[in-house]
């Protein structure tokens, strides 16, 4: 499973790209709004850093404006992913866009039937909100596994099941089991992937030892 970071601060997505750790990026209006920085500006700086995609979203509900503002969008670098919403204008704009040879990312989507039909329409991704249906009381891991499963039954889809919603540690690893091909998570949750309480205690008792040595590497 690959990971996307769900975020917009610079720092965040140089740091973490830098380890290898982020294989693309996820934005919208409102995290990129919180930057206080121009919202077209903000992509093509991320574009720069990242190499693989990266969602900006669309934010008018009809098709002919949508195709307007992902024109915008697809001109500010090759590896823009439109992420269009999982209505009928969104959908719409799917197959557009993928017929003309461009990333889509066909996001809210919180039934298997939803990501079915974004499949059908060529999704290059569809983003199941995982943490969204867990808040409601659902288990929206369940969907990642209805999702996986029809999926594998066609050969024929392409769609890439990508993890979204995702706030703690224990979501992404059960995305992981599901079958998810990539999970998009804040900074802060991949930070925490990294640590461990027993890790920490043996690198301690690693330190000490070595330092009872009196040796040094360099």
């Amino acid at each position: 499973m690959k990971f996307f970071l769900d975020t917009a601060d610079l720092n965040d997505i140089r740091e973490l790209a830098d380890v290898g750790l982020v294989h693309g990026v996820t934005t919208k209006p409102s995290i990129i709004a919180k930057s206080g920085v121009d919202f077209k500006t903000r992509i093509a700086e991320i574009c720069k850093v990242v190499a693989g995609p990266v969602s900006a979203e669309v934010t008018a509900p009809d098709y002919d404006t949508m195709r307007r503002e992902a024109d915008v969008l697809c001109a500010i670098a090759d590896n823009v992913t439109i992420k269009a919403p999982m209505t009928f204008d969104g959908l719409k704009l799917c197959r557009t866009l993928v017929d003309q040879g461009r990333m889509v990312n066909v996001t809210l989507c919180f039934s298997s039937a939803q990501a079915l039909l974004a499949a059908s329409a060529g999704a290059t991704f569809v983003s199941p909100f995982v943490g969204r249906l867990d808040d409601i009381g659902e288990v929206g891991n369940d969907l990642l596994i209805d999702i996986r499963h029809i999926y594998d039954q066609d050969p024929d889809i392409e769609t890439l099941i990508l993890a979204s919603s995702l706030r703690q540690v224990p979501q992404v690893i059960d995305a992981a089991r599901a079958g998810a091909d990539v999970a998009t998570v804040p900074p802060a949750v991949l930070r925490q992937m990294i640590g461990h309480p027993l890790t920490d205690k043996g690198l301690a008792a690693f330190t000490a030892d070595w330092a009872k040595t009196g040796q040094s590497i360099l």
